[in-house]
């Protein structure tokens, strides 16, 4: 999206791990054992067409698992076959019956519930994985460690920054080194381990990486806690997010710091905004 004031272009935020990790655990307490009787699938496009045929044999198949891998979530079914869900920059899964406007897929339970995969803006992805199909999906591939992984922890972070001159805020975004953390984790993560978003990784300090990989997990804990952050069009697993009430630096440009009074300041940093405190960090 072109962004007046600066004359720059800028990508809307879309749904990050703690997002998808609210919708996922939504569909785990709703989906599962329930009998599926009708998928209704619309003629529209997504990121990729829809799979119509392979949706609509999931009739008589049943939610098993309710995972999520990077931003994706993985709905496993009692047949061993997989929906692959990811919501985009506008997606949802919702509890109701399908119905609106930007319904694409639905699916219907044995019981009279049902889901519909909403998504406005169209760039969301829903796929049907055959059994062992997951291994070769080109979407889930060379993807770094989970970052509430134990495979990632201050060591690690550190191998990474080696020799590496690009921006740190560049890399912790790189699904190849760390899947989910966003732009508004990301900036919200190197605030609260004082480290400025251009600083070239290999300049900093192995104690202040270690700090970073503490902080990139505690602020997606407490951001999954809060259901997210409802920025744009995310709006949870219904009701949105609350973690947009403790954004120190994200979305905050020209407002005082909440730690040292000092106007936040943003730019754009491999074609996203990108903001922090110029005294903090």
């Amino acid at each position: 999206m072109f962004d007046a004031s600066t004359g720059g272009f800028y990508t809307l935020p879309m749904p990050e791990l703690p997002e998808v990790e609210t919708v996922r655990s939504a569909m785990e307490c709703h989906l599962l054992g329930r009998p599926i009787t009708r998928v209704r699938v619309s003629t529209k496009r997504l990121r990729e067409p829809l799979p119509r045929a392979a949706l609509r044999s999931l009739v008589g198949d049943c939610f098993a698992a309710a995972r999520r891998r990077a931003k994706f979530l993985l709905l496993d079914l009692q047949s061993g076959r997989t929906l692959l869900v990811h919501l985009g920059m506008s997606g949802n899964l919702l509890l109701r019956p399908w119905g609106t406007k930007h319904d694409h897929v639905g699916f219907e339970f044995a019981d009279g519930g049902a889901v519909a995969f909403n998504d406005p803006r169209r760039f969301g992805l829903v796929l049907v994985l055959g059994e062992g199909e997951e291994d070769t999906c080109r979407y889930l591939q060379n993807l770094g460690p989970e970052p509430l992984s134990r495979a990632f922890n201050a060591r690690y972070l550190q191998a990474q920054c080696q020799r590496r001159k690009s921006p740190i805020k560049n890399l912790i975004m790189d699904n190849h080194t760390v899947v989910g953390v966003g732009n508004i984790y990301a900036s919200e993560a190197l605030f609260r381990a004082r480290i400025h978003p251009a600083t070239p990784a290999a300049a900093i300090d192995p104690l202040r990486l270690a700090l970073l990989a503490k902080e990139i997990k505690k602020v997606l804990r407490v951001a999954i806690d809060q259901g997210g952050t409802t920025i744009s069009d995310y709006q949870g697993s219904g009701a949105g997010g609350r973690f947009q009430q403790r954004l120190h630096v994200y979305g905050r440009q020209g407002e005082d710091c909440r730690v040292c009074d000092a106007p936040i300041e943003s730019f754009y940093l491999g074609g996203r905004n990108t903001f922090y405190c110029p005294s903090c960090q």
